[in-house]
């Protein structure tokens, strides 16, 4: 059995952030697996362990992101491939899945997943365009896999309760982070990701040609949150409360 997952470096969303001149300012350079990624690679590795797999995690980011990949190996994924990006591009979900896509479009595997989104952006739809950009059955938001006889079975978060689906190999599915606890890497783990074998390929060498074109969404600029207006106190009897509540439901717009 062999698993990609496809993995993010993400800023921390604890770290001290601020909003000046419309530019988000991040204080402290700390970086991330993305946790729904996390997710994503430890039911990776359970599947593996399971069924005799291996596992290989793939990140497009720039050169500082290998210290995110190397996390991935020392959890227990097998191999790596780092896709270097220069770091100042504003890629959107379209641009890394048309990545993602060039790089699978010669690769042999039973299932390819990722986390169901990204920390920094929340879009949420890198995996569902890989896989129609690659021709794959998909299921998102897991929350559960099993693998059996080439398929795999895929328990679901709906909007009304949890769904059972049956996605056949090879095929796709994006991860909730509410799936498992991720693993800690022991020390073990860090040291042994040190000699685990990484691919290095720039983006340009890839072939996966990137234009301002192929970012489909573009961040104008951030502001604060705006504060919620001061809600209205009553005072009195009951029936009288009950009266001028109605009164204002009764009068003005947009009150609830």
């Amino acid at each position: 059995m062999k698993f990609y997952v496809c993995i993010k470096q993400v800023p921390d969303v604890n770290a001290p952030l601020q909003i000046k001149d419309g530019q988000l300012i991040q204080d402290a350079d700390r970086n991330i697996l993305n946790a729904y990624d996390a997710s994503a690679v430890e039911e990776a590795l359970v599947l593996a362990e399971k069924h005799s797999g291996e596992v290989e995690v793939v990140l497009a980011g720039p050169e500082k992101a290998k210290e995110t990949l190397r996390k991935a190996l020392a959890m227990g994924a097998d191999k790596g491939t780092h896709i270097v990006t220069n770091g100042d591009e504003d890629f959107d979900s379209y641009a890394y899945a048309k990545i993602l896509s060039k790089f699978f479009s010669d690769k042999e595997y039973d299932f390819i997943s990722c986390g169901k989104q990204s920390q920094d952006t929340d879009a949420g739809l890198t995996g569902s365009m890989l896989a129609e950009m690659l021709n794959l059955p998909y299921a998102t938001n897991a929350v559960g896999l099993e693998f059996s006889d080439g398929k795999m079975t895929v328990k679901r978060q709906g909007d009304s309760g949890q769904e059972m689906i049956e996605v056949p190999a090879p095929g796709l599915v994006t991860c909730s982070n509410d799936m498992n606890d991720p693993r800690i890497p022991s020390l073990k783990g860090i040291m042994q990701s040190k000699r685990k074998p990484v691919d290095t390929i720039a983006l340009n060498d890839l072939g996966a040609e990137i234009s301002s074109d192929d970012v489909q969404t573009k961040v104008l600029g951030f502001e604060e949150k705006p504060e919620r207006e001061p809600g209205k106190k009553y005072e009195g009897e009951p029936d009288e409360i009950a009266r001028q509540v109605a009164q204002l439901l009764d009068s003005e717009e947009n009150v609830i």
